[in-house]
């Protein structure tokens, strides 16, 4: 079996391209914190690079943005390649069967707006009621 789900933040924004037969492929990365912290307290971080085909990569790229957090379930695919010093180089890439967008639809927007936020973190004062005036 060959199955990994990540959830992470898209460390660029997304780029989507489309094959020469015109099938749209979406390339991100994420980065994932580790459930432990280092000796010294701080929590590693990895990298992952995720594809994306058709539809849902045309979601991704239409909706997703650097910094977005993000649900990926998927498959691993290993790949090598030569670089233009001519050194094989060997890379594992996840191919994304589910993008699940974590991140609220207006979140960065919002961020941008201080007006917005304070009145988000403002709660309405209930008014106090009477047992008298409940109907059970």
């Amino acid at each position: 079996m060959n199955k990994v789900i990540l959830v992470g933040n898209l460390t660029r924004d997304p780029e989507l391209t489309e094959t020469p037969s015109g099938i749209a492929v979406c390339r991100f990365s994420i980065a994932v914190s580790r459930d432990y912290s280092s000796s010294d307290g701080t929590r590693e971080t990895d990298f992952f690079n995720i594809t994306v085909w058709r539809g849902r990569a045309e979601n991704c790229g239409k909706y997703l943005k650097k910094g977005n957090k993000v649900a990926v379930v998927g498959s691993l695919q290993n790949r090598s390649y030569e670089d233009k010093d001519g050194i094989k180089r060997n890379v594992t890439d996840v191919i994304a069967n589910e993008v699940e967008f974590l991140t609220p639809k207006n979140a960065q927007s919002d961020m941008d707006d201080p007006t917005v936020v304070t009145a988000k973190r403002e709660r309405p004062q209930l008014e106090a009621i009477d047992d008298n005036q409940l109907p059970f």
